[in-house]
């Protein structure tokens, strides 16, 4: 079939790259089927590229400690597996014997990418017509970090792109995945819904083409309607390629990420305050404060250097992009130093009673 498919090839056409994102169970994949369907009477192509069959089954196996489900090193772990796909759509877009090649490459399943491309091959001595071409990225896509690499494939192609995310309560998400003959673990579904975050047009300009669906209950045609209409905009505005500008964007970066830390050093300085105040507030022997001090100022240090860290290698960011670093600095000082600062100081004044 690998050597029938190098016979063919993909026209030029417009093309749009949608993300379905939400929750393990929203119902993506069920949503990706009916697109197909209805893109079909609209005599479009499209084909679903579903991360779970792409993506091989021990990339997604993570350590279960006792705080939980290390769900950063799982992100982590993707991260190699998701831009292969990535790849593999560029190559697609660019090359005839895509199939062939992909195979050489262990990062992803080759007989499933084959399989969800068939729909967007044709024989090689057709002539375009201008049918549209569309991808449906089914995947979590939990981090912007994750959907903002789609919208770079989209750019540097000229592409359409947009986002559909499908809200789906929790419950109903673990009730579901139950069912499935390969369940994700429950944990790793709560885990996933407290880091989730939507796609936020009012933060990131490039999420500007994203609607949201309730899928607790079933899909509704007028959702599809919405989906399709959303689909038909993103191809009628294909985005524009820009130049690479890697340097000044590693400096845009590396200057972000300074101001982060700057303030959340500032931010943590005063919650270090606070807490030798309680401190001394509840009498804790002059010992005991110098050994607080101690652990509140290390584990500063600590929270500070993976900030850095995670900022530079994590979050997207672009020159046109306004980061809000009151609003990141907030978030990130108050979700997770704040609480480390009430554990070590919450146990010093236990001990002192």
């Amino acid at each position: 079939m690998a050597a029938a498919a190098e016979s063919r090839r993909v026209v030029g056409a417009p093309a749009c790259l949608c993300v379905l994102c939400g929750l393990p169970a929203a119902g993506k994949s069920t949503l990706a089927r009916r697109i197909v369907g209805t893109a079909g009477e609209l005599g479009w192509r499209a084909a679903v590229v579903p991360y779970d069959d792409l993506i091989p089954e021990q990339a997604f196996q993570t350590e279960v400690l006792e705080d939980g489900i290390k769900l950063q090193e799982m992100h982590t772990n993707w991260k190699s597996h998701r831009q292969a796909v990535l790849h593999s759509i560029g190559q697609f877009l660019e090359r005839l014997d895509v199939v062939a090649q992909v195979q050489s490459s262990s990062l992803i399943n080759s007989a499933a990418w084959e399989r969800c491309t068939q729909a967007l091959l044709q024989p090689e001595d057709s002539k375009s017509d201008g049918t549209p071409l569309l991808f449906l990225l089914d995947d979590n896509f939990f981090y912007p970090s994750m959907r903002y690499e789609v919208y770079q494939l989209a750019r540097k192609y000229s592409l359409g792109f947009c986002q559909v995310y499908l809200q789906c309560d929790l419950e109903s998400c673990i009730s579901r995945n139950h069912s499935r003959s390969k369940p994700v673990p429950t944990a790793v579904i709560q885990e996933m819904e407290k880091r989730l975050e939507s796609p936020n047009p009012q933060k990131n300009f490039w999420e500007i083409q994203s609607i949201s669906l309730n899928t607790t209950d079933s899909v509704s045609k007028c959702d599809i309607q919405k989906v399709m209409e959303l689909i038909s905009s993103a191809l009628k505005h294909p985005l524009s390629p820009v130049e690479d500008n890697t340097e000044q964007k590693d400096t845009d970066r590396l200057r972000c990420a300074t101001s982060v830390v700057h303030q959340a050093d500032q931010a943590c300085r005063r919650l270090i305050s606070e807490a030798m105040r309680a401190a001394r507030d509840h009498r804790v022997p002059s010992d005991q404060m110098r050994s607080l001090a101690a652990q509140l100022n290390e584990a500063k240090a600590t929270f500070l250097h993976n900030l850095q860290k995670q900022f530079l290698q994590e979050v997207p960011f672009i020159q046109e992009e306004d980061v809000d670093v009151e609003q990141v600095v907030k978030r990130v000082v108050g979700s997770i130093f704040d609480e480390q600062k009430r554990d070590i100081l919450s146990r010093f004044l236990y001990n002192n009673e």
